[in-house]
């Protein structure tokens, strides 16, 4: 052995994730605990005693006490049958935590014999403990207009997610968690001022060009747009003219307030989503924005006027994580906002790459109107999708297309394109459509004729009223015995002339704008045509104006007009005769009379008209709320069909790019044999999740806006596919929960089994056998090494806390053994076995230490070595090929490649993309190693495929059944019966602990496996930095082709390192992964050997002589007994739901 090489003790729920060498060096914290222990752990959650007990400040052991503790309370609950268990994962894990807060309970009643048993069954129940219910992370991608955040406001039955501020923070990663408190939480991170000054250092190079001027940034599409965009919210003081000549330096001292609040995080906690949208809003809304109704946005100039600062805050944010208790994320799953436009700041693309890292679910969102197109899959996933495939050897189920925007629809595009028009279902639409037409046909024209006899009876009713008022006036002049002059023929006289009337009525009468109705007031129009008019309101015989009749431009108003200048032309005719002969008071009188006589009957047709039109508008709006549910059902169909071939297109197109992916692997394996009729794999069988939904008309229907309208296209929720993508994420996580549950289940049972095992022991191996069996197998610790006592420990440490930096002047240096560190003192350091253990002597002596888990942690160590061997051999050979060729078609298309992206850019785009070394609407150097990507894609999604710890297991159980099978041979022959049954136990837990190391190195292996997989384009983007810098040194005229041909010839000279460094990069990283995955197993198996020793240990460890541990030991084993079999019911629960 070489230097001194310390390992830390590793605590089995919490293994280390994968890191470099140092890092094991410096995690000494676990191991810490561990020696600082104490003998009788607290769970503040634990149910206490009734009956209070004395304790001893000094005396740590309770069970040293002579007094009998009160019975410990059940905290679970306890069924008969697993018919009364209603089985969730959740439920579960809740009455398998309050089972372990049970046996804890016991525990600390119990003696439990050796310091070795206390830390080890310690840390099982810490483990235990610390389960909850795993996490789904999804990653949610979508270009700007996919209808990313109202879906995510469907799916969360609130609207959590501001739908237009964030538009403004086009890169800000938005992670939606769950928590039970019915409120909404949110942490808003924001850049550091090192995040900042980088980007400030580019948003001016993208707003000064090389002659130091400023560039046009009245355009926010282009990136000088953008860039003056972000600087102005930030520091609204600015003005263009004064950004030439200034600094990053000169810009962050502007404002005091945006340098203190970089680096912080700000806490929002909002009773519900209104309020949150108002506090959220300070943070991610421009100034300009509107949030609100009018209310609130007067407030809110109240409170910009007494804001001096001004800045908007959204370009300073680089993460928003909300927490809220949507009932979709009640199980795990956590989604996590991506926006798909690429930004300036690297720190949030960081974030966003490391998020797509760890995600377990990634969903693609785009408008359906997309998805209609025949290349859709194809185009939409694209090479992100082919990547995807090296990151997740399940592609199937964890990538997820969801087309948005389906109450977007066109019926009759979509009735041509699926060909349609034959559809029964349709045809039925259409007939009721046709049939309600045909009806407002018939209505409107009778609400028409209504209106018309209206008209007509109301002016021969005003015509009568000016006879009855000029008679009247007749009547009474000769009374009085005065002379009379007649109006009406001088009127007549008038229109023979053809002379027109002026208006009486401001113009309004000959004004082309006027109303259709040919009433002089509303109020006489409103009476005319309302059928539910109080003939009283309307009392005829006080109209007496009769200038307010107008003369209709229509044909039929004309030819009426011509008909009642004819009755006019004979009524004059007949006046005139009249004046001929004298007029008597009964002749007026008379005429009197019969004027009222033809009021009374106008009034009545004039009502049975207005019934009849009030009959028509209530048929004709009973007929329009008929035919906008039967054009809703109609957009709904169509819509639904759209949806439905869809999904057919996009699962053929995704099936097609797996199909391509391996027939270009085949060929490259073996160009000579490979034939691309035959199938590698039964495409038929894949069948990629596809949802069809429209999020406008959910929150539409389900009122989750106020004053947002009725819903276009659906009629129900269920139609628009929200409530079906709500259950997905559930979905989702079933697996991860139930895996966790079943996990739980079977680690508790062991546990209780083994504690059971221990407690039911004694008594039953006599002195002399035990006093044998311990001095063969048990693992004493070293003479050398300083005996701490923990209690004291515990308060040394407190001590030591009050110190700064004293830590290296304590007497005594740690160093690894046995799966622990451990003090030694420094003054006998160079004479400890230990010391010169750590520095790689005294190896002997270490190999012949008697010990289970001395023998056991020797023989994991060259476990875990052929392990690493293997795995790094299964890389290799996996891959190595892949790689190099690989890196060579990439080498080979580079300078191909980086022209097309050159002639399909514009120039300041280019620029912009340069300065930014290739990353900014597109990205040069991922499209640079996509070939490289394809050749490897499908041999490494085979490779992490593989079970890469099926003989690690095997050799590890192997190597416990062996020295099982020393120390039952090694037993008096009356005790072989028990140690063959512990042993048996033995495997059983070993097992259990095994699958639990292997699945939490599993997912450590796949995290690392995705970084790694996604190296290349970082180390392209490192490689062709100089390239990148060489180009922006271009200026002046011609400047942008110079560019051009600089970058161009960097690539074409530097291709062939480019890529085969990556390729080697790759390899390297893989190895390194093995290793890092080795230490891992390492760090686990060291306390499995513990473990081990310790479920052993049951045949040396003798009982105490305390009489009251008796009745513990009777207690804790009908209470562990229940236990078990209260999990024998949940596990028959669990399987009858299956």
């Amino acid at each position: 052995m070489g230097s001194t090489y310390i390992k830390p003790e590793p605590t089995e729920h919490s293994l280390r994730p994968f890191s470099n060498a140092a890092g094991r060096e410096n995690a000494d914290s676990g191991a810490a605990s561990m020696i600082t222990v104490k003998s009788e752990p607290c769970d503040a959650n634990a149910p206490l005693p009734k009956v209070e007990v004395k304790k001893d400040e000094s005396d740590t052991d309770v069970l040293s006490q002579n007094l009998v503790s009160p019975s410990i309370p059940m905290d679970y609950a306890k069924y008969e049958s697993a018919d009364q268990i209603r089985y969730t994962p959740e439920n579960c894990l809740k009455e398998g935590v309050n089972m372990v807060k049970n046996i804890k309970a016991h525990i600390k009643h119990l003696e439990l014999g050796s310091k070795l048993r206390k830390d080890v069954w310690l840390r099982e129940i810490a483990s235990l403990e610390s389960q909850g219910t795993p996490s789904t992370m999804i990653a949610v991608c979508g270009a700007t207009g996919a209808g990313k955040s109202s879906i995510l406001n469907a799916i969360l039955d609130d609207n959590v997610v501001p739908t237009s501020g964030m538009r403004a923070c086009t890169a800000v990663v938005t992670e939606i968690a769950y928590h039970k408190e019915q409120n909404i939480a949110a942490d808003v991170s924001f850049l550091s001022e090192k995040e900042w000054r980088d980007e400030l250092k580019v948003l001016l190079d993208d707003l000064i060009d090389e002659d130091g001027q400023i560039r046009r940034a009245t355009d926010l599409r282009s990136e000088a747009g953008v860039a003056w965009h972000k600087v102005h919210a930030v520091y609204p003081m600015l003005t263009q003219d004064h950004l030439p000549g200034m600094t990053v330096d000169r810009i962050l001292s502007l404002d005091s307030k945006i340098l203190e609040l970089l680096g912080s995080v700000k806490k929002i906690t909002a009773k519900d989503s209104r309020e949150f949208a108002k506090e959220i809003a300070k943070y991610i809304d421009s100034k300009d924005q509107k949030r609100g109704n009018k209310k609130d946005r007067e407030n809110d100039k109240k409170d910009k006027k007494k804001d001096d600062n001004g800045a908007a805050l959204w370009p300073l944010i680089r993460q928003v994580n909300v927490r809220c208790s949507s009932e979709a994320l009640s199980t795990g799953a956590v989604l996590v906002d991506l926006p798909g436009v690429a930004d300036a700041n690297a720190a949030r693309s960081s974030i966003a790459r490391d998020y797509m890292k760890k995600c377990d679910c990634i969903w693609i969102l785009a408008p359906i109107t997309r998805a209609v197109d025949d290349k859709t899959a194809k185009d939409l996933l694209g090479d992100a999708f082919k990547s995807q495939l090296m990151s997740f050897s399940d592609v199937e189920s964890t990538i997820t297309f969801i087309a948005t925007k389906c109450d977007d629809i066109s019926c009759s595009e979509v009735i041509r394109a699926l060909a349609l028009e034959d559809d029964p279902i349709l045809e039925k639409i259409e007939e009721h459509l046709e049939q309600i037409r045909d009806e407002s046909k018939v209505w409107k024209e009778k609400k028409t004729d209504a209106e018309t006899i209206s008209k007509d009876v109301t002016e021969e009713m005003r015509a009568i009223r000016a006879k009855i008022t000029e008679h009247q006036e007749h009547l009474n002049a000769l009374e009085e015995g005065v002379p009379f002059t007649s109006n009406h023929s001088e009127k007549d006289g008038e229109k023979k002339n053809g002379k027109k009337r002026k208006s009486t009525h401001s113009g309004r009468g000959g004004s082309s704008k006027r109303k259709k109705n040919d009433f002089d007031s509303e109020e006489e129009a409103e009476c005319a045509l309302d059928p539910d008019a109080d003939d009283d309101e309307m009392d005829l015989d006080d109209f007496i104006d009769n200038d307010s009749i107008k003369s209709s431009g229509s044909n039929e108003e004309g030819d009426r007009n011509d008909s009642d200048k004819s009755d006019s032309d004979d009524s004059d005719n007949a006046d005139s005769e009249a004046e001929e002969a004298p007029v008597t008071i009964d002749d007026v009188k008379t005429k009197i009379a019969e004027g009222k006589a033809g009021i009374k009957s106008a009034r009545e047709r004039l009502s049975e008209a207005r019934k009849q039109r009030k009959e028509a508008v209530d048929m004709l709006s009973t007929l329009e709320k008929k035919k906008t549910k039967a054009q809703r059902d109609k957009n709904a169909f169509c819509s639904l069909k759209r949806s439905e071939f869809s999904r057919d297109v996009l699962k053929e197109d995704f099936r097609a790019g797996l199909k391509e992916l391996d027939d270009a692997a085949a060929e490259n394996r073996d160009p000579g044999t490979f034939d691309p009729t035959v199938n590698l794999r039964d495409y038929a069988s894949i069948d990629l999740p596809v949802f069809t939904v429209s999020s406008r008309d959910y929150i539409r229907i389900k009122k989750q806006v106020k004053g947002d309208g009725d819903a276009a296209c659906f009629s129900n929720v269920e139609e628009t596919g929200v409530p079906e993508l709500q259950k997905w994420c559930h979905t989702l996580t079933v697996k991860s929960r139930d895996r966790a549950a079943k996990s739980f289940r079977n680690h508790l049972r062991v546990f209780s089994t083994s504690v059971k095992s221990y407690v039911d022991s004694f008594g039953t191996v006599s002195e002399a056998d035990r006093e044998s069996l311990r001095e063969k197998w048990e693992t004493a610790p070293e003479p050398e090494l300083l005996t701490m006592d923990v209690e004291d420990d515990e308060d040394e440490d407190r001590d030591s806390d009050d110190d700064d930096d004293d830590d290296d002047d304590d007497g005594f240096d740690w160093v690894y053994q046995r799966g622990r560190l451990v003090p030694v003192a420094r003054q006998n350091r160079k004479s400890s076995p230990v010391a010169n253990l750590a520095r790689g002597s005294n190896k002997d002596k270490d190999e012949n230490m008697n010990g289970i888990s001395n023998k056991l942690t020797k023989e994991f160590c060259r476990v875990v070595a052929e392990s690493v061997k293997e795995m790094q051999t299964l890389f290799k050979d996996g891959l190595e090929d892949k790689c190099s060729t690989g890196a060579q078609a990439a080498s080979e298309s580079a300078v191909e490649t980086s022209d097309a992206i050159a002639a399909s850019m514009h120039w300041a785009t280019y620029r912009a993309t340069l300065r930014r070394e290739g990353v900014w609407r597109r990205n040069i150097n991922e499209e640079l190693v996509t070939p490289m990507t394809r050749h490897i894609a499908s041999s490494w999604a085979k490779v992490f495929e593989t079970n890469l710890f099926s003989s690690f297991e095997t050799k590890v159980v192997e190597v416990i059944s062996n020295i099982l099978k020393e120390i039952e041979e090694s037993c008096p022959v009356v005790l072989r019966d028990r140690a063959h049954h512990q042993g048996q136990l033995c495997i059983e837990e070993v097992k259990v602990a095994l699958k639990k190391t292997i699945d939490v190195v599993h997912n450590e292996l796949s995290t690392n496996q995705k970084d790694v997989s996604r190296c290349l384009e970082p180390h392209v983007r490192e490689q062709l930095s100089d390239g990148y810098s060489r180009a922006m040194e271009e200026r002046g005229t011609g400047s942008v082709a110079r560019q051009k041909n600089v970058f161009r010839t960097f690539v074409h000279n530097n291709k062939d390192d480019l890529f085969e460094g990556g390729a080697e990069e790759i390899l390297e990283r893989l190895d390194k992964v093995a290793v890092d995955v080795g230490r891992v197993l390492e760090l686990s198996l060291d306390n499995l050997a513990e473990k081990v020793e310790v479920n052993l240990a049951v045949l040396w460890e003798g009982p105490s002589d305390s009489k009251h541990l008796v009745h513990e030991r009777s207690e804790a084993i009908e209470s562990i007994e229940t236990i078990l079999e209260q999990l024998a019911l949940w596990e028959s629960a669990d399987n009858m739901r299956n």
